[in-house]
């Protein structure tokens, strides 16, 4: 079994009992840039799975060094691991060698996958599968992906006869970059901005735009034997531009699969829909596009007021690596490690800008300093009573 969400019972049984190893963290491009909290981050995290493992904790993956990590290795990707050679190249070759996944081709890993081409003749990179967008249309929101401006600039003059829309860099997190247009003008001014070879090489999505969305994530992820499902809100906050990006998530989290969390916890019909649209995406992906695997996946539903006022619900986009919900996940794996009968917690995750952000007592800080391009910041999770309220 090769896939994670309500993966059967053979998944577990069949999990490799380590004797020791290593932890290393992975970058996909060791020349492209890294802003310094992500780095810091990704090393916190690396070292409490290495404790949570009982491996050792090796800093940076070297393949020139590689003969000297103690066997097997466990990867911490900066990235989703762009493809299955190069997955077999690192020695990976199951969910129980990384905390992130591996895709057949770059662009599976991107939002570019979301949504359907604007024809036929459309330019696309290899390995696209039309079959998904098909299979994903029901729990995805009015939109398409480009490879091209023009088959972008088509796209958005189709979609703006509904309303306003969304202009989406693939590539981007933390809803960085995006820019909501309401005219062709508007539009033909944003996708200019875009490079061309960029637009190319990774695509762009155009995407109905909600009013005042609520953003929601699901996610589960797996650590040898201990399987952790979630759901919850995320939230937005202002960084040191003054912009509005993600600021954090409120988390519900259980031991076990979507199966448990469901019978465990009780949310909401908006929230089980998100749920529900999630894991149909996720399945989708399994079939078609073979070669994925995954032992953490994260996906966003927005749901708001679209086109004429109608109620929307949809999956945005999915992350198979270390993401913003991370710091939640990571307090909950050492809460149900550390206590073998607990079966739920709420975990609350921040991203906190400026010099004065205050931590409240108890909190698990990963991240706490002035990072070059952001300024200064701080990230961490806080446990939170069960009763409080998760969305």
């Amino acid at each position: 079994m090769n896939t994670l969400l309500d993966a059967g019972a053979t998944l577990v049984d069949t999990i490799l009992q380590h004797t020791g190893g290593s932890v290393v963290v992975w970058s996909a491009d060791p020349q492209a840039y890294a802003s310094d909290h992500e780095r810091a981050t990704r090393g916190n995290f690396a070292e409490r799975l290495a404790a949570l493992k009982q491996f050792r904790f090796a800093g940076e993956y070297d393949a020139s060094r590689a003969q000297e990590r103690t066997p097997p290795l466990y990867f911490v990707p900066s990235d989703t691991v762009s493809s299955t050679q190069l997955a077999r190249s690192l020695g990976i070759s199951t969910l129980h060698d990384l905390f992130g996944g591996v895709v057949p081709h770059p662009f599976v890993a991107t939002k570019a996958i979301t949504h359907p081409l604007v024809g036929r003749a459309a330019a696309c990179p290899e390995g696209w599968q039309p079959a998904f967008a098909e299979a994903v249309a029901g729990v995805v929101l009015n939109g398409f992906s480009a490879f091209s401006r023009e088959d972008a600039r088509w796209a958005g003059r189709h979609l703006l006869a509904n309303g306003t829309v969304r202009v989406k860099p693939v590539c981007a997190t933390g809803g960085r970059g995006q820019t909501v247009v309401g005219d062709a003008e508007a539009l033909d001014q944003c996708l200019g901005a875009i490079d061309e070879g960029e637009i190319a090489r990774h695509g762009v999505v155009i995407e109905e735009n909600l009013a005042q969305p609520d953003t929601f994530s699901v996610g589960q992820v797996l650590v040898d034997q201990m399987i952790v499902s979630y759901y919850g809100r995320q939230r937005l906050t202002l960084d040191n531009a003054g912009q509005k990006v993600y600021g954090g998530s409120d988390l519900t989290l259980v031991r076990g699969r979507f199966d448990a969390l469901l019978a465990l916890t009780s949310p909401p019909p908006a929230l089980r829909l998100a749920i529900d649209q999630a894991r149909h995406y996720h399945h989708a992906v399994i079939d078609n596009f073979p070669g994925f695997f995954a032992s953490r996946v994260n996906y966003d539903v927005a749901q708001g007021t679209g086109a004429g006022g109608a109620w929307r619900s949809g999956v945005l986009e999915q992350s198979w690596r270390v993401g913003g919900a991370t710091g939640a996940e990571m307090l909950a794996l050492e809460c149900f490690w550390r206590d073998p009968v607990l079966e739920r917690v709420r975990v609350s995750c921040y991203e906190a800008y400026g010099a004065a952000a205050a931590v409240p007592a108890g909190a698990t800080v990963h991240y706490q300093g002035t990072d070059r391009q952001n300024g200064p910041m701080t990230k961490y999770a806080v446990l939170q009573p069960y009763d409080s309220d998760p969305t």
